[in-house]
């Protein structure tokens, strides 16, 4: 079974015919751009932006910051005078010449190139341009094909090809959330469709319920690491099927585990097809959970026993959850999944029986439905939760699968989260740090002596950093929310405060993340009063507000509602902005620029979060509940902690949070920020800045998170 030696360069050609074809529409001498826009490495290199920036800034943005689209639609005459410009050539070719010289590199991290990890995920926040990411954990999952990248590890990722991708968010003049969706069009995407012989599209097939589904396969280059996206839009399918991969998270319960099934098993075989075979699968989530099922039928088929054949697919594969909420892990009645699954459990010789064994909590019980958590715990060799927390939450959440062994001794360990720097960190904190820690830093994010020179740098140096970097998000929200108040029809006096709209002194809070119930964002305005005065008071702060709520989560959206319903005060007007459509693109611009990261999250519910990690490294402090990755980030020197207690009376413990809230806001945070010294620094603030730079860059770092996984998951047996 492993004497086939793999390759991950299927579907290269057709990426570089694909560059070729772009050369080709364009002016000689810009080349290297057409290079560049089918490779996302160019997202995190220092003027990678700026370069596409430089031929039509107002195309590039109209474009969704899409590479390909821009070269494909920017005028002609501009086209030519970009071909002209000198000095653009040259970053031009200095920046493919950089990406195809990392591409050169040899492999590293102890994997066999030749049997690389293979990552299944249902979404992939890469870059805002690929829109098959809703958040969180698409965000975690880009963040760690780039970091796989940059390490040299043998990894190739497996996804869908999501024609509508995730629904686009508009907010209404009274605050409530309203969906819809755009069509993606993948031939003027960064990605190319996988052929064989002939050009033909290499496809696989699977019996998804009635049906023999049809998948075509993209592949995305995430710099080393290609990124292949099945697709069932095509013409061999029916209409049911094509619809298949449309959605992200189809609301159809029937679709979505037609997407699961796709995932997991038709993961297996597009790997299998393009000639990939894996050393391990790392199932991130359980909605690949039938992955090591196929792996399990492929050995089968070879003659091996079925039992057997289990035990050697539960040796290849690790799993990752990443949810502490029980409406988060998909169930599904028994007839449903033998409905979706009958057939292809006839393929891989697997019982109805043992199938259903496979995802049942109890596995006697008959009327316990499938629950995709059960399976991928039950076939995976290792299984983590991403924070210390979450582990202890997810060992207890899960111990009746084992239900002879202590809660304390469950097999669920767990590896934090962490996100990939060069993608979050902002241009000037960025250079700063190239100053005094070493040119060559972001190479070594995981070391504490990377950042120990932190200490060094001169207050005015860093307190300049956070002030550059504030001034520009001010700059984005002023443009931005003046553009939605107008989309929202909202009153005049409204949205001219949007010109307004903050002040680049003023202390700025961000709180962006997906909008659900436990997130809490309603403790905001819990006391309005209180709120009025703290926006408008002689320490005046600004709060920035971003995010989605589920569509069928009206609890959610009332919480965004009920913000709106103060926006008549002046105050409001001017210092606090939703902004639509929360996606890659806009965070960036947020945690950037934001100096306290606000996080509210109801204990034990937050898994891990990332969105905090990726502030800090920009230098904004945390004001958190102690729960996540927060609860083992807080040292009480880095950012201010909420208490982080599990109480049942959520009123109790809401009324807790808030006093605690305007206690640490009224008596810490703003005399930290507005009391200044006699060279007008604020010197407490940029002691906090420090010490979280310090102590949360080399621990939340996605290289730790690499590192972690090399060391136990990808390699050993739990």
């Amino acid at each position: 079974m492993h004497e086939r030696r793999a390759t991950t360069g299927a579907g290269r050609e057709d990426v570089r015919r694909a560059t070729r074809e772009l050369a080709e529409r364009i002016p000689d001498g810009l080349e290297p751009l057409a290079r560049l826009a089918y490779n996302y490495r160019w997202s995190w290199l220092p003027g990678g932006s700026e370069l596409f920036r430089a031929i039509d800034a107002e195309r590039f943005e109209l474009c969704g910051q899409n590479p390909v689209r821009l070269l494909q639609e920017t005028a002609p005459a501009r086209l030519r005078r970009a071909a002209a410009d000198a000095a653009l050539r040259e970053q031009a070719a200095a920046l493919a010449a950089q990406v195809e010289q990392d591409l050169a590199r040899p492999p590293a991290g102890g994997i066999d190139s030749g049997r690389p990890v293979a990552f299944l995920c249902a979404e992939y926040g890469v870059h805002v341009s690929l829109p098959v990411y809703s958040g969180g954990l698409g965000a975690l999952a880009g963040d760690l094909l780039k970091e796989a990248s940059d390490a040299a590890l043998p990894l190739v990722a497996v996804g869908l090809m999501y024609r509508k991708g995730y629904f686009r968010q508009r907010i209404d003049a009274s605050g409530w959330q309203h969906e819809y969706w755009l069509d993606t069009d993948p031939p003027r995407l960064p990605a190319a469709l996988v052929t064989g012989p002939g050009e033909v599209p290499v496809t696989i097939t699977l019996p998804i319920y009635e049906a023999e589904v049809s998948a075509q396969i993209w592949r995305a280059e995430v710099g080393r690491v290609p990124l292949f996206l099945l697709d069932t839009d095509i013409p061999a399918n029916a209409p049911l099927e094509r619809w298949i991969t449309a959605r992200l998270y189809e609301s159809d319960a029937k679709t979505r585990l037609a997407q699961y099934v796709l995932l997991g098993a038709g993961g297996v075989r597009a790997l299998a097809a393009l000639g990939i075979e894996p050393s391990v699968i790392h199932l991130n989530e359980g909605h690949a959970a039938l992955a090591p099922l196929e792996l399990a039928g492929q050995a089968a088929g070879e003659g091996m026993p079925l039992e057997e054949a289990l035990a050697s697919a539960r040796d290849r594969t690790v799993f990752t959850t990443h949810t502490p909420v029980p409406a988060g892990n998909d169930a599904y009645p028994a007839d449903q999944i033998l409905e979706a699954t009958r057939r292809l459990a006839d393929q891989l010789s697997l019982p109805q029986g043992r199938l259903l064994e496979l995802g049942r909590t109890r596995t006697e019980d008959p009327h316990e439905p499938f629950g995709v958590t059960q399976a991928a715990l039950r076939m995976s060799r290792a299984a983590n939760a991403v924070s210390r927390r979450h582990g202890e939450v997810a060992r207890a959440m899960w111990s009746a699968l084992w239900p002879e062994t202590a809660v304390e001794h469950v097999p669920i360990g767990h590896v934090t989260n962490g996100v990939h720097i060069p993608t979050w960190i902002g241009t000037p904190m960025r250079e700063c740090l190239e100053r005094h820690l070493g040119a060559d830093w972001m190479s070594r994010p995981a070391d504490r002596e990377t950042w120990a020179p932190v200490d060094d740098i001169p207050t005015a140096e860093l307190w300049e950093v956070r002030e550059r970097q504030r001034a520009q998000l001010v700059s984005f929200i002023r443009t931005r929310s003046t553009m939605d108040r107008l989309a929202r029809a909202d009153l005049p006096e409204y949205v001219e405060a949007a010109a307004r709209a903050f002040d680049p002194y003023v202390l700025t809070v961000g709180f962006a993340r997906r909008v659900a119930t436990y997130k809490r964002l309603e403790l905001l305005t819990y006391d309005p009063e209180w709120t009025l005065s703290l926006l408008g008071g002689e320490r005046p702060v600004q709060v920035v507000l971003a995010g989605k709520a589920h569509p069928r989560d009206d609890e959610a959206k009332r919480s965004v509602q009920k913000l709106f319903g103060l926006k008549r005060a002046t105050v409001i007007g001017e210092r606090v902005v939703f902004l639509d459509d929360y996606d890659l693109a806009s965070a960036a611009v947020l945690v950037r620029g934001c100096d306290v990261w606000l996080n509210l999250p109801r204990p034990p519910l937050e898994a891990s979060g990332t969105s905090g990690m990726k502030s800090a490294i920009n230098g904004g402090l945390q004001v958190s509940v102690l729960d996540g990755w927060w609860a083992e980030g807080y040292n009480g020197e880095n950012g201010w902690g909420l208490p982080g207690e599990v109480d049942p009376d959520h009123y109790a413990q809401d009324q807790r949070h808030v006093a605690a809230l305007h206690q640490v806001l009224d008596a810490e945070v703003l005399p930290s920020f507005y009391e200044r010294d006699q060279s007008g620094l604020p010197g407490a603030w940029v002691s906090r800045m420090r010490a979280s730079l310090r102590t949360l860059g080399p621990r939340f770092s996605a290289r730790r998170m690499l590192d972690e996984y090399l060391r136990s998951p990808y390699r050993g047996s739990a």
